[in-house]
């Protein structure tokens, strides 16, 4: 039977069961309700009458429904689900609260207060951008109908306040309602997949040579930063107004399986993280394997995925390509319940990887060690309104000190690696960091130049490029970087006073931030802990290439702006080498004049998809 959560006062006698999570229960539930997990409520429910009155409730109703029916069949004979869940007592309740605000004197001091503050207090920096916002995007009209879904966090209780007042002493005539949603925090939010089919194939239709069976699956992940990614959809993007990746790919006749994962900033509702190292990689295995273990229920070929992410994502999409079916990770996925299939990939796609943080600070000291100025940004968005800052200064006496030691760490590594040109030619560094690697990097700075010129690009201005017959002949290289110019501070990804996200990423359970490379834990001015090597193996994909026990995709693209100073062009040149080294097909460029970005050359993207699959 099913009620209400209107008519559930009417029930007399009764017994709530709340089914969800433990964490959530805690953080809200009816009053007097029990909490008794999903798995244990066929074997608890024997310490209840088969008379007894019962109401099952979970977060929105579904769970319930076909748990009632259960319980029915076993002879229960007042069993209730409650429709809507725990969400409709909220939905509930929070009207009820709405109800009495709006009943409540208007001179209430309190209120009056913080309504003023908005428009006063807070005019300039909240209050004139929201609306001027509403105003350039027309974003409201006459009769429009307005939901504000309110998660219980200050962004959208302030949301709701803005849209109320804006109501009040606004020129537009509109409804306003809000709507309670999943406050977002919990881990399940991000563990999802969006899975998109063509419409052609619902109808027995081809799309070029593929169709509902040979399609292949396109995987993209939204990971920036190392923070949480949420599924991705199709869609023409706001800002550019541009298809993004995964409309292209539908319009190509490839399924789109577009996975969230979880981020460093993830908490429990007891306070601990969720999201550290290694859950992003495990998330995607565990996509993966979703898609592996349906393969035969669901349109596409699961041997043909190709991953695609730009960034932390790049980095993330090409360390799931690496590590395919490795047993290192078993433990992680068997926690999570994942599938009991495999997790490697057909292709890896990967724009501007954050990679092999293990060496990451030393070969960005190695490339731009002579540049003693800086100039970061900072990103934020206000109103769909990008907002970009720049911070410029020079680095102090310690900077410089710990650039110069990081420099000459670099060439140890590389040396180690025996990476091999095309000409099999052993790539190393003296002690000074020049070498053939350092000409290898330098070639793929001349062949972007080179490209770019073809293409009808003007390089005529630039002082460091040596042109001869209409061809790029040799680049200055030390002009060259002088010319990008230094981003990021010794150390870029771990620093002396954990500041960085990636010090961020390699937290614990209670721990926010954590060093992972030695030389900057012995440095450290906050005294900070070191991560576990087990995590940092595990976010490596340095690590497990040409391993026993892994399979790797044979096709890799890798691209790498030649003006992206997020991290060095070493990094992602020295996956690229290794993995050629390995025997694998790897379409490596650094575009021309190209920043840190990605999805900027979908076309080329596609057509390489196309190319590799058979």
């Amino acid at each position: 039977m099913e009620i209400e959560i209107g008519k559930l006062p009417e029930l007399q006698n009764k017994k709530i069961i709340d089914i969800r999570p433990e964490h959530e229960f805690k953080r809200g539930s009816i009053p007097d309700s029990v909490n008794i997990a999903e798995e244990d409520i066929l074997e608890r429910i024997k310490d209840f009458d088969k008379t007894d009155i019962i109401c099952l409730v979970c977060a929105t109703g579904n769970k319930t429904e076909y748990l009632a029916e259960e319980l029915e069949s076993k002879g229960y004979e007042n069993i209730y689900n409650l429709v809507g869940g725990y969400e409709a007592y909220m939905k509930l309740k929070l009207n009820e609260f709405l109800k009495e605000e709006s009943k409540k004197d208007e001179s209430n001091k309190r209120s009056r207060d913080i309504e003023r503050s908005l428009i006063k207090k807070f005019r300039k920096s909240i209050w004139r951008k929201f609306t001027a916002a509403i105003n350039e995007y027309e974003l409201i009209k006459d009769g429009d109908k307005i939901a504000v879904c309110i998660s219980g966090g200050k962004d959208s209780m302030l949301m709701a306040k803005l849209f109320q007042e804006l109501l009040r002493h606004g020129k537009r005539n509109f409804e306003l309602v809000f709507l309670v949603m999943n406050p977002g925090y919990d881990d399940i939010n991000y563990q999802t997949i969006n899975i998109y089919i063509p419409t052609e194939y619902f109808n027995g239709q081809s799309i070029g040579k593929y169709n509902e069976k040979t399609a292949p699956i396109f995987f993209p992940n939204s990971v920036g930063g190392y923070m949480p990614g949420a599924a991705g959809k199709p869609e023409v993007d706001k800002r550019s107004g541009k298809e993004n990746a995964s409309l292209v790919a539908l319009s190509r006749g490839y399924i789109v399986a577009a996975p969230g994962a979880r981020g460093r900033t993830l908490k429990d509702d007891q306070g601990n993280y969720t999201g550290k190292a290694p859950a992003a990689i495990v998330d995607l295995k565990a996509a993966v394997r979703y898609l592996h273990y349906n393969d035969k229920n669901m349109p596409g070929n699961a041997k043909k995925i190709i991953s695609n992410g730009t960034s932390a994502g790049g980095a993330l999409s090409a360390l799931l390509g690496a590590t395919g079916n490795s047993k290192d990770y078993e433990p992680y996925l068997k926690a999570l319940g994942a599938a009991d299939a495999k997790d490697d990939i057909f292709a890896v796609s990967a724009y501007c990887p954050i990679t092999n943080l293990d060496y990451a600070n030393e070969a960005y000291e190695w490339m731009f060690n002579d540049v003693k100025t800086y100039k970061k940004i900072e990103i934020s968005m206000l109103d769909y309104n990008v907002e970009r800052k720049y911070t410029e200064g020079a680095l102090t006496e310690d900077e410089v000190s710990r650039s110069n030691d990081l420099k000459k760490m670099f060439p140890s590594y590389v040396n180690s690696l025996k990476l091999k040109d095309k000409n099999e030619k052993v790539l190393t560094l003296d002690k000074d960091g020049n070498g053939s690697f350092k000409e290898e990097i330098k070639r793929y700075y001349i062949d972007s130049a080179n490209k770019a010129l073809a293409n009808g690009t003007d390089l005529s201005s630039f002082e460091f490029l040596t042109i001869q017959d209409g061809k790029v002949i040799d680049l200055d290289y030390d002009k060259y970087i002088a010319y990008m110019g230094r981003q990021k501070t010794p150390g870029a990804f771990d620093n002396v006073d954990l500041s960085t996200g990636e010090n961020n990423l390699f937290g614990d359970k209670t721990t926010d931030n954590k060093h992972f490379t030695k030389y900057m834990k012995e440095h450290s001015t906050v005294n900070g802990q070191m991560a576990d090597k087990n995590i940092v193996k595990l976010m490596n994909p340095m690590n497990y290439i040409g391993t026993k026990g892994v399979t790797l995709p044979k096709y890799w693209r890798i691209r790498h702006g030649a003006v992206d100073k997020d991290t060095s062009l070493a990094i992602p040149a020295i996956l690229a080498l290794k993995l050629e080294n390995t025997g694998k097909k790897v379409d490596f460029a650094s575009p021309w004049g190209t920043p840190h970005s990605g999805d900027y050359d979908l076309d080329e993207l596609f057509a390489w998809i196309d190319s590799i699959v058979k």
